[in-house]
């Protein structure tokens, strides 16, 4: 548990030099689903007071489906994956527009940058992600994040923006995160429940994450809900960085560093960043069972898993994508990127690197998952 008070994490957020911000769709819309501009106008108004006091901003922004359903003719955002697609694809644009104007007012200029999971596991599109984001934030320029809805498809996302607001968090070495919604904070249960309680503030998301219960979520325009929040406020608090869960309106106060809405205290050191990506940026796309031997050696932190020690791969996936390693009892070990294609792996499990250098040929002849992308869990 943090021994932070809540005053002292708070400070620590209002001292923050680097802040990623993350807002949902339900904070930049109306009732009716389209997007505000006045609601947009007054976010954008409080972090460039924040830009002002010479913090650097990374602005994490849900709504380009939201903002394109409407000019399409839909009454409520589509719910099939090739229709939200065209809707980004037309509403991306007309959410930039908005805060390209929103932000000129202020005389700042903003970036935008679309990823995908796919986009950014590996580590060379992760380095690129990294480079451009430090760069942007170095010119000063607000650098406004989404992913790329026009092009990702369900099978490998970040499924929504909040995860992806503590990855960014990350990768750009906040020094806080701030989650923007439609509630503000969190509650012992479902606001709107007799009794709720809200939480003012949280010194080990991992012990509230089983005492607290949690509705759905109750926009009609997002896709995250509290669960999503939390899970961005653990991803946040294990990698060393504080955050703050309020509403949209709060903006402002909660980069002041106010008692406003949810504060949760940073419960690790700071790790490595892309071993942070590689834990958390994506599900699994299968699995790969390790023998006793080789689970005691990935078990050590520093091995890597090797094709020797493998004896079952379940799922199909690409070189490069991530893997659930598991023992032959199913404990969960470690979460990697693997080095090579799921119907390629089968001809090589159990051989070492000799028999599958001779066997299959030289570019056979490394380890499945790598060490230095491998993430114990």
């Amino acid at each position: 548990m943090s021994t932070q008070s809540q005053s002292e994490v708070r400070r620590s957020i209002a001292e923050a030099h680097t802040i990623v911000v993350k807002v949902g769709s339900s904070s930049l819309t109306s009732s009716s689903g389209h997007l505000d501009p006045e609601r947009l106008f007054n976010l954008v108004s409080a972090l460039a007071q924040t830009v002002r006091m010479d913090a650097r901003i990374v602005l994490v922004s849900s709504g380009a489906i939201a903002a394109g359903f409407g000019p399409l003719g839909f009454d409520a955002r589509p719910t099939d994956v090739a229709t939200q697609q065209a809707a980004a694809s037309v509403g991306q644009g007309l959410l930039m527009s908005q805060y390209e104007a929103a932000f000129a007012r202020y005389g700042l200029k903003v970036g935008q940058i679309l990823i995908t999971a796919r986009d950014t596991i590996q580590a060379t599109q992760y380095r690129n992600v990294q480079r451009t984001l430090s760069r942007l934030l170095d010119l000063g320029v607000v650098p406004i994040v989404n992913e790329n809805d026009a092009l990702a498809s369900n099978e490998i996302r970040f499924g929504d923006n909040d995860r992806l607001s503590a990855l960014v968090a990350n990768i750009v070495r906040a020094d806080a995160l701030i989650l923007l919604t439609d509630v503000d904070g969190l509650y012992t249960a479902p606001p709107k429940e007799p009794g709720a309680k809200q939480i003012s503030y949280v010194p080990n998301v991992l012990d509230t994450l089983g005492n607290v219960r949690i509705g759905g979520t109750g926009s009609g325009v997002g896709t995250g809900g509290m669960v999503t929040k939390l899970e961005a406020a653990r991803v946040a608090a294990v990698s060393g960085i504080p955050s703050v869960l309020t509403k949209a309106t709060n903006a402002g106060p909660a980069l002041m560093g106010d008692r406003v809405g949810t504060v949760f205290a940073p419960i690790k050191r700071r790790g490595t960043s892309r071993r942070l990506w590689i834990g958390f940026a994506a599900d699994p796309r299968g699995t790969l069972v390790a023998d006793a031997g080789a689970a005691r050696a990935v078990r050590g932190g520093h091995a890597s898993l090797l094709s020797a020690g493998v004896v079952g791969v379940t799922g199909e996936f690409s070189a490069g994508d991530p893997v659930l390693i598991v023992d032959e009892q199913g404990n969960k070990l470690a979460k990697g990127l693997s080095g090579f294609d799921s119907e390629e792996i089968p001809a090589t499990l159990g051989r070492t690197s000799a028999q599958l250098r001779k066997l299959l040929g030289a570019e056979y002849a490394h380890p499945l998952v790598h060490r230095d992308d491998l993430v114990l869990l």
